[in-house]
This record gives C-alpha cells, sequence and structure tokens, in this order.
C-alpha cells in the first residue's frame, strides 16, 4: 500500500532509539524525510547513518538537543528551515518520568513531568498545526502511554501529566483544524523490547533477586500475544497514522499493547 506520503518532512522526536526511532525508520522508509531529535548525540548520529543506508531516497537530518527546551525546539526547526521544509508530519516522543510514591514528588517533579510530557507536546502541535492547516494536510502523533488507559500505580506523574494531553488533544483534534486535513492522534504502547524495558527488569530484578530473564518470561506471559512488541510494529502504526489512508481518524487513543489492556472499550 502506498501511504502518499512520500516527499514529505516529518519532524520525530526522541528519535535515537526505541519507538521514536522505529517510527523515523518507518516514515522514511515511505519515502518521508526527516528530522530527528534526541539528546544523546552518539546514538542519533548512529540512527540516523543506518536510516540513510537503508533509505538513500530521503534526507534523514539529526538534531542533537533537548526537545523540551524552547532552546531544543528553535534548533529542530530550524535544521528543517529551508524552502519546502516546513514539517507536515510530528511526531512527539519524551522520555517518561521515573516511578515511585507520589507521596516522595514535589511541586518540582511535577512541574518537570507536565513540562516534557504535556506542555512540549503542546508547544510542537502549536507551532505547527496552522502551517499545516494552511497547506490543507498534517498529521500529528503523540507517542503517550497504556497507562493512559489503565494507569500503573507508580507512574503517577506519568499517568497524570500523559493525560492531561490526552485532554488537550480530544478538543484540540476536533477543532477546525479538522476540516483542514490536519489530524492529531494519540498512539499508547504498552510493553515494547525497547532500552527502558530492559532498565525496569534490570531495576527489578537487583529489587527481588529474580533473574532479568524469569521476569521477562513473566512479564511476556501476562500478555494475550505472548511477547514484547517491537519497535518496527510501532513505527509501522505510526506511519499508517500519517498516511493519506488514516484522514479520516482523529483524536484517537490508539493502544499498541499485544491485547494486555482487558477493557471493551
Amino acid at each position: 500500500m502506498d501511504f502518499g506520503i512520500k516527499g514529505r518532512w516529518a519532524l520525530v522526536c526522541g528519535a535515537s532509539k526505541g519507538l521514536g526511532l522505529g517510527c523515523a525508520r518507518a516514515l522514511a522508509g515511505e519515502g518521508v524525510n526527516v528530522v530527528m531529535v534526541a539528546r544523546g548525540r552518539e546514538a542519533l548520529e548512529a540512527s540516523a547513518a543506518g536510516i540513510r543506508a537503508a533509505a538513500p531516497d530521503v534526507q534523514v537530518i539529526a538534531v542533537a538537543a533537548d526537545i523540551t527546551t524552547p532552546e531544543g525546539r528553535t534548533a529542530a526547526f530550524a535544521a528543517a528551515s529551508g524552502p519546502g521544509t516546513a514539517f507536515d508530519i510530528v511526531v512527539t516522543n519524551a522520555g517518561g518520568p521515573p516511578p515511585g510514591d507520589f507521596r516522595q514528588w514535589g511541586r518540582d517533579e511535577w512541574l518537570k513531568a507536565v513540562d516534557a510530557n504535556m506542555l512540549t507536546p503542546i508547544e510542537l502541535i502549536k507551532a505547527t498545526v496552522d502551517g499545516m492547516a494552511q497547506r490543507g494536510f498534517g498529521r500529528i502523533v503523540n507517542i503517550t502511554s497504556s497507562a493512559v488507559k489503565a494507569p500503573i500505580d507508580i507512574l503517577g506523574l506519568s499517568n497524570g501529566a500523559r493525560s492531561g494531553l490526552t485532554g488537550f488533544v480530544a478538543g484540540v483534534a476536533r477543532s477546525g483544524i479538522a476540516a483542514q486535513g490536519v489530524t492529531i492522534n494519540n498512539l499508547l504502547p504498552g510493553k515494547f523490547d525497547t532500552d527502558r524495558i530492559a532498565a525496569t527488569l534490570k531495576g527489578a530484578s537487583e529489587k527481588t533477586g529474580q533473574p532479568v530473564e524469569e521476569l521477562r518470561r513473566q512479564q511476556q506471559a501476562q500478555i494475550p500475544a505472548g511477547r514484547y512488541g517491537h519497535p518496527q510494529e510501532f513505527g509501522a502504526i505510526c506511519a499508517f497514522l500519517c498516511s493519506q489512508q488514516a484522514a479520516y481518524m482523529t483524536g484517537q487513543n490508539v493502544l499498541a499493547d499485544g491485547g494486555a489492556y482487558p477493557g471493551t472499550y
């Protein structure tokens, strides 16, 4: 299937590894020019080089910056500021805040979580959505979390900040931009085989004394699909949401969790 987005420009955040990288690869595979943003320069440059090798006909620009800061956003937009390089696609993504007990979090911890996982995506939407509407095409995909639908008690900071973004998107996606060819959707990952899962398992192993592989087995046994997701699968869903074919989908929360969420709705 031709997604109809070849030659367009995408901004993909948190793109050096994991789910963000999966999205960048999938979009480049559809012929989309990609500006990849992440804080770690070495990993980012390596990932960008891999995409260039796999998709030599597209432009891939790597920007080592913190997208949660005004300076980082300025750097990202400056990277593709030439004629014809306005962003048609924006994939927002920032690392989730740390787990813990809400009794231990103060105002600073909450503000940091809200800034990264709610306000930063809103700033990126604000900076791009009107241009998309004027051109008659736009796709914004926010990588959030399955915890938006099924909150995880130790992830209170993430539950709160990402739920705030979800509520905001529900309104703005259904505003006048919907009739101007612009869609905004949230993509909710469950457990994917990424560095974050590896770090979480390592921490759980150190705390419980159980081997990492046993913890992996236990977790995967709780997922109806019987395994973790792969970043490339996540990227493929993201690319579809950015496609011409997904023009009638907006304001949605698309859950990718191997069936782990037990609800009907």
